[in-house]
């Protein structure tokens, strides 16, 4: 894949650069828009990052002759604190996302990653929040329970529900936190590079080899190897899979070494496995491997009473992140999020709060901001019980849980608040 820096920034092009190329990425540069214009029209580039001051030309411009060019390549802006609103501009005429300077190291790979829907990236801890649906809570506590287990669990649910943090939970609330949680986007790997790209290889064994490499396995030794999407992995590597997974070893492409491992397996899924099994496409042994225990992760549309605290979760994590101040969401704004029935699950609600974030003009992000205009925010008595829940909640959060505080600022008595949160199951 091949990606173009533009940056004028000598220093700052080079750290880019080899970051880039020591992630597998084919680099060019160039330090103002006319050479990145000619090296755009001469090249497939899958992505650009793009500075918004350049000595000759900005990205800005850069971005606009992209569009005007038809030229569907993602552009991420680079930018100073100071140019924070022209970063704004660029996502506004359709950057895909933006790095604030000075840039980390492990943002922009993994950004990188993301935007190319790689196959693998190593993560650190994350923050988590605390789902208070009942089926997002079911799916929470089984993962903390089976944690300090050794057990191999399959999670099955929709695309962008939220499967990779139950991973992830699973792998924080066990023994082996301290070790590396590897991610695997197993459906973005090529067939002919399944096999060095999980087991490795060594100078020499085909082309373009030119070093020895570790794969996936001997990268997450001793902590928790995440497989995605496994349901779309090839039979042929199904079938090395169930080997290493029964042996807990295996030899490097090109190597007669023998590496011994010690991985914990999670996968996830939005395949029904019994079904891919019943049709041959997937091994019968193999998944009674991978799924000693299945975990359930719902779609954000059975969990109404997630999407407001998540939003507010996003909002603030990304209003920090680029420090801008806002106060919260119109009312307006969230009905239409509870009305909506958000078909990208989580991850298309972390997107649109990200974009409001960026674009918003005032103190609470709106309807516009968020590109919900189209969504129905009719009042009806579903949406009306979560915002009552969620007022509660909040106002009880910001007493530390004295309920005739609570009651108080409500303007009813203590029994009365006491017998609403349990006819709103509220705990």
């Amino acid at each position: 894949m091949k990606i173009l820096i533009v940056e004028d920034n000598m220093i700052l092009c080079g750290m880019i650069e080899k970051w880039l190329q020591k992630a597998g990425y084919e680099v060019l540069t160039a330090i103002d828009e006319p050479g990145a214009r000619s090296i755009l029209k001469k090249n497939e580039i899958n992505l650009v990052l793009g500075d918004v001051r350049l000595p000759e030309g900005d990205g800005i411009s850069l971005l606009e002759w992209m569009i005007r060019s038809k030229m569907e390549v993602p552009f991420i802006v680079m930018t100073d604190y100071a140019c924070i609103t022209d970063a704004v501009r660029a996502i506004k005429l359709g950057a895909k996302d933006y790095l604030q300077k000075p840039v980390h190291q492990e943002l922009l790979i993994e950004l990188v990653h993301s935007m190319l829907k790689q196959p693998v990236i190593v993560r650190k801890e994350r923050s988590f929040v605390e789902r208070t649906s009942e089926a997002a809570r079911k799916a929470a506590s089984l993962a903390r329970r089976v944690a300090s287990s050794e057990l191999s669990v399959l999670i099955l649910g929709p695309s962008g529900s939220g499967k990779e943090v139950i991973a992830q939970m699973i792998h924080r609330y066990s023994d082996r936190r301290d070790k590396p949680f590897v991610a695997v986007n197993c459906g973005s790997i090529p067939n002919d590079l399944q096999a060095s790209e999980f087991f490795g290889a060594v100078k020499g064994a085909f082309t373009g080899a030119v070093a020895d490499r570790k794969g996936y396995f001997e990268t997450a030794n001793g902590g928790t190897l995440f497989l995605d999407e496994v349901g779309n992995m090839p039979y042929s590597m199904q079938i090395l899979l169930l080997r290493v997974l029964q042996e807990k070893e295996f030899n490097p492409v090109g190597s007669d070494k023998v590496k011994h491992i010690d991985v914990r397996i999670v996968s996830a899924t939005n395949e029904d496995m019994e079904k891919a099994v019943q049709e041959g496409r997937f091994r019968e042994d193999l998944y009674y491997r991978l799924a000693e225990l299945e975990i359930v992760q719902p779609p954000l549309k059975d969990c109404k009473d997630d999407i407001l605290p998540l939003a507010e979760f996003f909002r603030k994590e990304h209003s920090s992140r680029i420090r801008v101040k806002n106060e919260g969401f119109t009312e307006e704004a969230k009905s239409c999020m509870l009305g909506y029935d958000w078909p990208g699950n989580v991850r298309e609600l972390n997107a649109k709060i990200k974009r409001a974030v960026i674009v918003a003009d005032n103190a609470l992000l709106n309807v516009c901001d968020l590109g919900l205009e189209n969504v129905d925010c009719n009042d009806n008595p579903d949406i009306r019980i979560i915002q009552e829940k969620e007022r509660i909640r909040n106002l009880l959060g910001k007493n530390h849980g004295n309920v005739s505080k609570t009651a108080a600022e409500l303007g009813c008595s203590r029994t009365a608040l006491y017998k609403k949160m349990k006819k709103l199951n509220l705990k």
